[in-house]
């Protein structure tokens, strides 16, 4: 489902396909789907386009057949014959009288409460210089679309409305689904806070925290190869430091772009650049240049694996790679809900008992496994705290 969510299949993917990636056999993916859900596998992910493509028709004046194309549909002709099955009627006919617009504005509900200030905070305080930025309570980022065109992202919340208002601007509209997962991922959108924070609550410490924060989310990565980097700059230093080198980093890879909004740098770009310029330690230096050179000789080396321990055990083969770092990118990049840094510094002072005494990662890692399987949310609450 994360897959599917995330746009990172193939729409036209067989039920064949998808099982040989996640390791399953197809009988066996087809009897899940339909105990859990209810529906084949490629059900739900036509499902998916076609609510993607009802969102648009209703929330935007693209044309039908740039409708078509954004919700991954191959030709208008399966674009109209889909509706068809569906609604019984073309698909012109669901759209909104409205006035004309040159904006893609989409909302993207969630479950309520949604701590919109704890998320615009930590995002503000890794705000990457001219990649990312902050404005009267709306975070704005470039990202990279279809066909090398540039997007500017903008997010707000709606409260009252309990979903986040998003507005594009891109050239390439085969993209658009891919970043509207990406807005998903990161600001946390599909979290049931409620659920979770009912699990984290049976802890007494965890339940103060879940009280004073409810709706705290945990932040996602928008791009998995740009979140490992950070997780490599931001090795034992302070977070201050850590965003300073990534604008050294995307100012080194940009070249002369001029004054607009730049592009956080591909894995190729990061293998290739002489990266004694950026002013750090060169043990990560080598740890950075060999992060890249892997994402490049693997490109699903950010897929998630079966389980979290074999996520973390690929990663750590990568020179440099720790378990601490490891642990981060499972829980920003892969989204992995019950990764956990146990020898985070932070994490083991938070939870130090009445004395002052620390616990050891491993005495850390005994208390965390009341919090399974959300981990990473309890993570994020001590880090808040």
């Amino acid at each position: 489902m994360t897959l599917i969510n995330d746009h990172a299949i193939d729409p036209d993917s067989t039920i064949e396909q998808l099982a040989d990636r996640l390791g399953v056999g197809a009988r066996q993916l087809r009897r899940l789907f339909h105990e859990h859900l209810g529906a084949s596998p490629i059900s739900v992910m036509q499902t998916r386009r076609i609510l993607f493509a009802k969102q648009l028709i209703h929330e935007t004046q693209l044309p039908m057949s740039e409708v078509a194309l954004a919700s991954g549909f191959g030709s208008i002709r399966r674009f109209n014959d889909t509706f068809h099955k569906l609604y019984h009627r073309p698909p012109s006919t669901l759209r909104r009288a409205s006035q004309p617009s040159t904006e893609i504005k989409l909302q993207l509900a969630y479950r309520p409460p949604y701590d919109w200030d704890a998320m615009l905070g930590f995002l503000a305080a890794r705000a990457i210089p001219r990649v990312e930025w902050i404005e009267n309570g709306h975070y704005f980022r470039s990202g990279s679309a279809a066909a090398g065109s540039t997007a500017i992202i903008e997010v707000a919340n709606a409260p009252g409305r309990n979903a986040l208002e998003v507005r594009i601007e891109v050239g390439a509209l085969t993209g658009l689904m891919k970043l509207i997962a990406r807005v998903r991922r990161v600001f946390d959108v599909a979290a049931d806070p409620v659920t979770i924070g009912s699990h984290l609550s049976r802890d007494p410490t965890l339940a103060q925290l879940v009280a004073r924060r409810p709706g705290l989310r945990s932040p996602g990565g928008w791009d998995e190869f740009e979140l490992a980097v950070r997780a490599v700059l931001g090795q034992q230093v302070s977070v201050a430091a850590a965003r300073t080198l990534a604008g050294r980093l995307v100012e080194l890879t940009a070249g002369a772009a001029g004054t607009s909004p730049l592009l956080f740098p591909t894995a190729a770009q990061v293998a290739s650049a002489d990266l004694e310029k950026l002013g750090m330690p060169a043990t990560r230096r080598r740890t950075l240049k060999a992060l890249a050179e892997a994402a490049v000789a693997n490109p699903n080396l950010f897929e998630r694996a079966a389980t979290l321990e074999e996520s973390v055990k690929t990663l750590c083969q990568i020179p440099g790679i720790g378990e601490w770092t490891a642990q981060y990118i499972a829980l920003r990049a892969l989204r992995e809900p019950d990764a956990f840094p146990a020898s985070d510094l932070v994490l083991l002072k938070v939870a130090a008992n009445g004395s002052g005494t620390r616990p050891k990662p491993a005495q850390l890692l005994a208390r965390a496994e009341a919090w399974r399987p959300w981990r990473a949310y309890a993570a994020q609450h001590l880090w808040n705290s």
